[in-house]
């Protein structure tokens, strides 16, 4: 297992949600993820294989990507992720014992939390980024609102987030955005047109660099 590089992060402040794909195709996708310039990948458990895909992914692109397991719920699921080789864990929920488990083990882990009570309680758990989810439900202003009294926590978006809207979520103040479907095209991946993805994944790159000044 790889540790969670926050400077690889932070080259690229997102997370890429991918789920329910096999594992030679999630390869040439994450190759193609890190061709681009993306960082940041999460495999969700709740994929058929998913524990293969990310020991696979882990052996083939460990060096340049943070890979990650989603959808963790317990215990049993936060350690098979582990002993998948998972450098990071996302959950939909607050689970207590998923994150002081994590904290105590030194391992990053970003909670799905929808209220300020809800964040500031997955955050004061020693989480050090909170997943804000769905945030298609909730609006860019809430992220902004949330942060007024709230400035010390990093908030990752979740859910909804597209080419279109992400900018206006990090100038919300969001440390980060979690993107799935909208950054991962069916239509592509169902073609295996990897050029064509690669050149999508591209322009979030661009797009993200540009906004966070990072070129």
């Amino acid at each position: 297992m790889k540790n969670f590089s926050w400077d690889l992060f932070n080259a690229l402040p997102v997370v890429g949600i991918i789920r329910n794909l096999p594992t030679a195709d999630m390869i040439r996708i994450a190759t193609c993820y890190a061709d681009a310039g993306m960082t940041t990948i999460e495999i969700t458990l709740n994929t058929p294989g998913a524990l293969e895909t990310i020991t696979v992914l882990n052996a083939e692109l460990g060096e340049r990507l943070n890979i990650g397991a989603g959808t963790v719920c317990s215990l049993e699921e936060l350690d098979l992720a582990l002993n998948a080789g998972a450098g990071f864990i996302v959950t939909p929920v607050i689970n207590e014992a998923v994150i002081r488990k994590c904290v105590e083990n030194k391992i990053s882990i970003f909670p799905g939390a929808y209220t300020p009570s809800e964040i500031y309680h997955a955050w004061s758990l020693g989480a050090e980024m909170i997943k804000v989810f769905p945030a298609t439900r909730l609006g860019v202003e809430y992220i902004k609102d949330v942060l007024a009294p709230l400035n010390k926590i990093k908030l990752m978006p979740t859910g909804g987030v597209s080419l279109e809207n992400c900018e206006e979520y990090f100038k919300a103040g969001a440390s980060g955005v979690g993107m799935g479907s909208n950054l991962f095209p069916k239509e592509m991946i169902l073609a295996k047109d990897w050029i064509k993805l690669e050149a999508h994944f591209k322009d979030y790159v661009d797009l993200v660099k540009k906004m966070k000044g990072l070129v």
